[in-house]
């Protein structure tokens, strides 16, 4: 349906754009992710029932970008994202010694010393 008013510019369906469904069979879930303004991170906030990927960026966009400002959506398919498992905790459990990383972590001066101590020795 074409709008009247002229600042609307809507979708125009394809020639087939019908998805049958036989008995016994429903709609995939689509978790959506919205992007409220470009090189902002996509936040997760929520999800819709569609038969295809291109149908659930449209139910999306009605459901999730008429309110708030949008600049990109996106969906995937809900049997599509993994996860761990609570019981798998101690993955995330760091080393309490990080001593490599800081620059003070390296007994490096004492060497330093040391070799000075030489030089200054074999000079003698």
């Amino acid at each position: 349906m074409k709008s009247f008013d002229p600042r609307i510019n809507r979708i125009q369906p394809a020639e087939d754009t019908t998805t049958e469904m036989k008995a016994g069979e429903s709609w995939i879930t689509f978790e959506v992710f919205h992007q409220k303004k470009r090189g902002d991170q996509h936040i997760h906030v929520g999800s819709v029932h569609a038969a295809n990927a291109t149908q659930a960026l449209l139910f999306a966009k009605e459901q999730y970008a008429r309110r708030l400002p949008c600049a990109n959506m996106w969906v995937a398919p809900t049997d599509a994202i993994t996860s761990f498992a609570y019981s798998d905790d101690d993955i995330f459990t760091t080393a309490t010694e990080k001593d490599y990383r800081e620059a003070g972590g390296f007994k490096v001066r004492d060497k330093i010393n040391a070799f000075k101590k030489t030089l200054t020795e074999n000079q003698k």
